[in-house]
C-alpha cells in the first residue's frame, strides 16, 4: 500500500480562530498522516509472522480507522476554510437536497449546529449516500465511531477541543460553531456533493 502525503493548506484569517490555533491544528493533521503511514508500514511487516504478532496486528488494525479518518476528516475540514468565506449559490444542488430532506435550509442548519453540541470529542458531519440519494447529519465519536457505511462526507466540523478551546475557552463552543459557518466556503461543500453524486 502506498504512503500518503499531508496536503498543504493555506488558511486565511478566520473569524474567531487564531492563526496560532490553525498552525497547531495543521501540525496535528500532519500527525494523522504520519501515523496512517506508520500503521500501514507496520502491518505490512508484522503480517509476515502473524502467529508471533497476532495481538499487535489486531491492535494496529483497530488503530488504522482512527488515524485514517483523522487524516481524511481534517482534509475535508481544512479544505472548507482554505478559500475563505464564500456563500452558497441559490441554485446549489446541496441547497435543494437539504430542503428536500429537512424541509428548509434553516431547519437543517439548526439540526447540524445542535449535533455539533454533542458532548464529548468528535465531529459533526453532513454525508451523502449515493444509493438512496439522501443526506444525513450525524455525529462521529473521536474520528471513527459512528461513520455511516456507504456515505461520503460532504461537510465536517471538528469538535475536538484542540480546534477551538484556545480561542473560545470551554464555554465558547456555540460561538465557535457559529463562526465556523461564517468562515465556511460553501462552494467547496457544493463541489464535495457534486463529486459524491
Amino acid at each position: 500500500m502506498k504512503n500518503f502525503t499531508a496536503k498543504a493548506f493555506s488558511i486565511p484569517v478566520l473569524k474567531g480562530v487564531s492563526a496560532k490555533t490553525n498552525e497547531e491544528h495543521l501540525k496535528l493533521y500532519a500527525g494523522y498522516v504520519k501515523n496512517t503511514n506508520s500503521v500501514i508500514e507496520n502491518l505490512s511487516q508484522l503480517n509476515n509472522e502473524y502467529d508471533k504478532n497476532a495481538y499487535t496486528i489486531g491492535e494496529l488494525n483497530r488503530r488504522f480507522a482512527f488515524e485514517w479518518n483523522g487524516m481524511r476528516n481534517h482534509e475535508i475540514y481544512f479544505s472548507s476554510l482554505e478559500k475563505g468565506s464564500r456563500p452558497l449559490p441559490k441554485s446549489a444542488t446541496i441547497k435543494r437536497l437539504v430542503e428536500t430532506e429537512y424541509g428548509s435550509f434553516d431547519a437543517w442548519l439548526t439540526i447540524f449546529k445542535n449535533t455539533a453540541l454533542t458532548r464529548g470529542t468528535g465531529w459533526a458531519v453532513l454525508s451523502y449516500n449515493k444509493k438512496s440519494g439522501s443526506l444525513f447529519t450525524s455525529w462521529i465519536d473521536e474520528q471513527h465511531l459512528g461513520q455511516l457505511n456507504d456515505c461520503t462526507t460532504i461537510l465536517a466540523l471538528d469538535m475536538w477541543e484542540h480546534s477551538y478551546i484556545a480561542d473560545y475557552q470551554p464555554s465558547g463552543k456555540k460561538e465557535y460553531i457559529e463562526d465556523f459557518f461564517t468562515n465556511l466556503d460553501w462552494q467547496t461543500i457544493e463541489k464535495n456533493l457534486i463529486e459524491a453524486i
